[in-house]
Parts: C-alpha cells; structure tokens; sequence
C-alpha cells in the first residue's frame, strides 16, 4: 500500500498493483513516471494522478464519451515503450482540459491518447494519425454548452 497526500483529493491510500506506469513519462511531465486514477466510476470525468507530485492530476475520460466512433490510428511501434499489447490489452484515455472559470468550454485531446496495457500497468501518451482528431476537441455539443452557460449566468447574477 502506497500513501499519497494530494492537494485536490487530501490523503490517499493506493494498491501497488492500481499504479501506471509510463515509461517514458508524459508530454510535459516526463520526469512523472507512476500515476493512478482517482474519482467516482460513475462520473465520465476521473483524475489521472501523479503518485511523485500531490499537486499534480489531470483530467481524463474515455474517447467514447467524447465521440463514440473514435478510432485512433496508432502506429504499432509507437507502443513498444509498453510492451506487446493487443485489442483487449488497451485501455484508451484521452486529457480533458476544463476551463476553471468556463467548464462548459472543455475540450478533449483526440490527437493524442494514453495506451494503457492493462496486462502491464505499462502506459505511453502518443499521438494519433488520424486527420480529423484535434488537441482541443469541443466535449460538449454547442445547444449543451449554451445551456450550461446560461444557467451558470443566471446563478451568478443572483
């Protein structure tokens, strides 16, 4: 059992075996080798913590609750880093960025995915070779985003 003192979730108690490992570290973070998820199963949003820096998480969510068809071309040595990896091996992740003064304008990293393999706990950040994925990808659609807005508003000008 491993025990962390983080600055948004205040103390933490980890299995050894709940620990991803990357590598390579993170674009940004590469000196952050050992990371865990934290937060509720049943929030789309969960947090991406650093087990070397308790004031270090990011926001992560699966591709799918951002665009359900996403299918991301990775090229097979890009995960040599994690080791051999199949279809039922993989976890993919992708970094939400939320605005903290406008979190109806988050946006999702579809252009470049965490590969976990969950055989390993192994894990790498690269980037996808498909077109149309963007780094700043809208997560919410514009009727969504202008209701949220709104109500946000209205709230503050009570």
């Amino acid at each position: 059992m491993i025990k962390l003192t983080s600055t948004r979730f205040g103390n933490l108690e980890v299995d050894e075996e709940d620990i991803i490992r990357f590598p390579v570290g993170i674009p940004g973070f590469e000196d952050k080798h050992s990371w865990i998820l934290v937060g509720d199963d049943n929030n789309a949003i969960m947090w991406m913590h650093s087990t070397d820096d308790g004031a270090l998480a990011l926001p992560v969510t699966t591709p799918d609750s951002v665009k359900g068809d996403y299918n991301a071309q990775i090229p097979r040595e890009a995960l040599d880093p994690i080791g051999d990896v199949t279809d039922c091996d993989v976890a993919i992740l992708i970094v939400v960025t939320i605005p903290p003064d406008r979190p109806w304008d988050m946006t999702a990293n579809l252009k470049a995915p965490i590969v976990v393999n969950r055989a390993t706990r192994a894990a790498i950040q690269t980037i996808a070779l498909n077109d149309d994925y963007g780094f700043r990808c809208p997560v919410l659609g514009d009727a969504m985003r202008e209701r949220i807005r709104e109500q946000a508003s209205s709230e503050k000008a009570q």
